[in-house]
């Protein structure tokens, strides 16, 4: 019969949690063999050689995951299909290449006849199992396993637990690879040229920051009053101000700024704007990544962000308001 909602809610809790449970276990098994294989995985990548994942049922679906996730670093990898292996597709196979084969139980058929002939194309193999002591486990050159204390499906027989820990291999894999491999922003860029990712990577705080008559800045001896007016003026919600006669920036008066001044009383708008500024204020360089400046708003939750060349002159504003019109947030 339906259950109820709180007993819907709770089962789903268990899911998670034994899920988690899963993911505990399998972190406490990465050991030096974990290293063995990123070492492996970096020689055939040096070499020009490729990756290869290969698996049946749910375990296909994470392995066709891995080879998104590998390729997305620059690590070429592929997908190899055991049962069409047997009829013709080994073609894809070359000396040197490394396949990653993932079995839950490590006794899938097809997997452990496809490793010996493998080896004879002078592949080295990987087993990423649940089981040491499975064929597969055996047969294959290195092994990693996953721990599952138990699997979430209520009859035991759904993978689950055990499909999350052998993606959690996988994704350990990828990303200790792409640290070992020294992958820059710039190299992920190279990869996702598409949609947010590719956006936020390729674009330059150059690309999208404000400039001309909508990036007030003067000189900071001027008075409250001249900023305001150049604020108005460009629609924006601060101005840069700067140090003479070399134009560095000394500091950023801001709409903020100006409401606390007014609190001062008498003929602020007459004062020189530097005695109401914020000195040192957070820039971003003019050669930042626009995800560099995205961190900074992320980080220090300010509204708008200057742009600063390699001599500390103010180039730009980027308004934070912007964002998400670009929808780059």
């Amino acid at each position: 019969m339906p259950l109820d909602p709180q007993s819907a809610i709770r089962r789903g809790k268990d899911c998670i949690t034994t899920e988690a449970l899963a993911l505990e276990a399998t972190a406490r098994t990465i050991d030096d063999r974990f290293a063995q294989v990123i070492t492996a995985l970096n020689q055939a990548l040096d070499t020009g050689r490729k990756l290869i994942f290969s698996g049946l049922g749910k375990s296909a679906h994470i392995a066709q995951k891995c080879v998104g996730t590998f390729n997305s670093i620059g690590a070429p990898s592929c997908f190899l299909d055991p049962v069409n292996a047997l009829h013709g597709d080994l073609g894809l196979c070359r000396g040197g290449d490394i396949c990653l084969m993932l079995s839950n139980s490590g006794e899938s058929e097809e997997l452990t006849r496809l490793v010996p002939l493998l080896k004879r194309f002078e592949l080295s193999t990987v087993a990423i199992t649940a089981q040491p002591d499975s064929t597969l486990a055996t047969a294959c050159d290195q092994i990693l396993t996953y721990s599952v204390p138990r699997e979430a499906c209520p009859l035991a027989l759904a993978p689950t637990a055990s499909t999350v820990a052998a993606m959690a291999i996988g994704d350990a894999l990828a990303m200790v690879l792409l640290e070992d491999r020294g992958l820059t922003r710039e190299d992920f860029a190279r990869f996702h040229p598409a949609g947010n990712i590719g956006r936020n990577l390729i674009l330059r705080v150059t690309d999208i920051m404000l400039t001309g008559d909508r990036f007030p800045r003067l000189p900071c001896s001027r008075s409250v009053q001249d900023a305001i007016l150049q604020m108005t003026k460009a629609r924006a919600g601060c101005i840069a101000l700067v140090n003479e006669p070399d134009d560095t920036l000394c500091g950023i008066f801001t709409d903020g700024d100006f409401r606390r001044s007014a609190v001062k009383g008498g003929d602020f708008l007459g004062r020189p704007v530097a005695d109401f500024m914020t000195r040192n204020p957070v820039t971003v360089s003019d050669q930042s990544l626009v995800v560099d400046a995205l961190r900074v708003f992320e980080h220090r939750e300010i509204d708008d962000l200057i742009v600063v060349d390699d001599a500390n002159r103010p180039v730009g504003l980027i308004d934070g308001q912007d964002l998400p019109r670009m929808r780059l947030i």
